[in-house]
């Protein structure tokens, strides 16, 4: 009897951590590896790193909107490498303060950093987005001095809207129809390494079915009114020779970005170097949150690091 009742209670526990394990069993992959649940995103606030110092320049005043551009440098005497930063939005909305903690954070890798206000689509019509990032690079490098910049090594990244126009700003560098009329024309806005994030690099194709209200908006029409404009806007039209490296960063979870393998293509085709990254489980736009914006950082680290090299100290 004493036996019968110690295999009872055995079988009961046995039964009862079946029951608790059984919702982590559930979530087990056919072939019996365990799936990492998704991470709980968390928004990051600006916060200038220790050793660097944030200011703020106006480049260019107009009607509607005063271009600024945001520079993080650091202490320490030294030359070192740049990097812009291109906020999306739709090309509609000013989000330079969420794109603040990952070019806060690249600062600190041995880069100058900047962020730039371009005008948006309620503000002046493209191409006027595109001639304010040009006019950010150029003024990199009038007043690389200053900055500590080496203005020979200054790279560009941008995510969503601000994906499509660091894009669209490394394959149109060195072609005049592409600068504006924005100041110190004497300088080039050529870039050296590139880093889209989750940006449509071909806007025609994207509009074949349907064009977004925000496309019209920042175009002034429908693809189909002006193709033009749509296929001069799309980065993937002037790949060629000479463009510079280019990577891609996506998250799993957002939506395909027309374009972009396509234009992966074309670069590996012309031997330029090119990658994508795809970041587990992160949504449009993970460079915005953790656990995200420390992977994105790490990637444009390295890429970086690579293409335009270490400060000189």
């Amino acid at each position: 009897m004493k036996h019968r009742l110690h295999l009872v209670t055995i079988i009961a526990v046995a039964l009862a951590v079946c029951a608790v394990l059984r919702p982590a069993l559930a979530a087990d992959s056919p072939n019996g590896t365990t799936q990492t649940a998704p991470p709980k995103w968390k928004k990051v606030l600006p916060q200038t790193q220790p050793g660097i110092t944030g200011s703020l320049y106006t480049i260019a005043t107009y009607d509607k909107h005063d271009v600024t551009l945001v520079v993080y440098v650091p202490d320490k005497p030294g030359t070192y490498p740049a990097i812009l930063d291109i906020h999306g939005g739709g090309w509609s909305q000013r989000q330079v303060e969420a794109d603040k903690p990952m070019m806060e954070r690249l600062s600190t890798h041995g880069f100058v950093t900047a962020l730039v206000a371009y005008r948006l689509s309620g503000e002046a019509k493209y191409p006027a987005a595109l001639y304010d990032c040009k006019s950010a690079v150029r003024y990199l490098r009038a007043n690389a001095v200053n900055f500590k910049i080496d203005p020979d090594r200054i790279g560009v990244m941008g995510g969503s809207a601000g994906g499509h126009l660091s894009g669209l700003l490394a394959m149109t560098g060195g072609l005049p129809d592409f600068e504006g009329d924005g100041p110190d024309k004497q300088y080039s806005s050529s870039v050296k390494a590139c880093i889209v994030m989750a940006g449509t690099q071909d806007l025609v194709a994207a509009s074949e079915k349907k064009t977004s209200a925000g496309a019209i908006a920042f175009f002034g029409g429908t693809c189909a009114e002006i193709p033009e404009v749509y296929r001069a806007a799309s980065p993937i039209t002037h790949v060629r020779a000479g463009v510079p490296p280019t990577i891609f960063i996506e998250g799993e979870k957002d939506s395909l970005k027309i374009g972009r393998a396509e234009m992966q293509e074309k670069l590996k085709a012309l031997g330029i170097e090119t990658q994508l990254y795809t970041l587990k489980y992160a949504p449009h736009p993970f460079w915005m949150s953790q656990p995200w914006l420390d992977e994105t950082v790490a990637i444009a680290v390295d890429f970086f690091k690579k293409q335009l090299g270490e400060p000189k100290i």
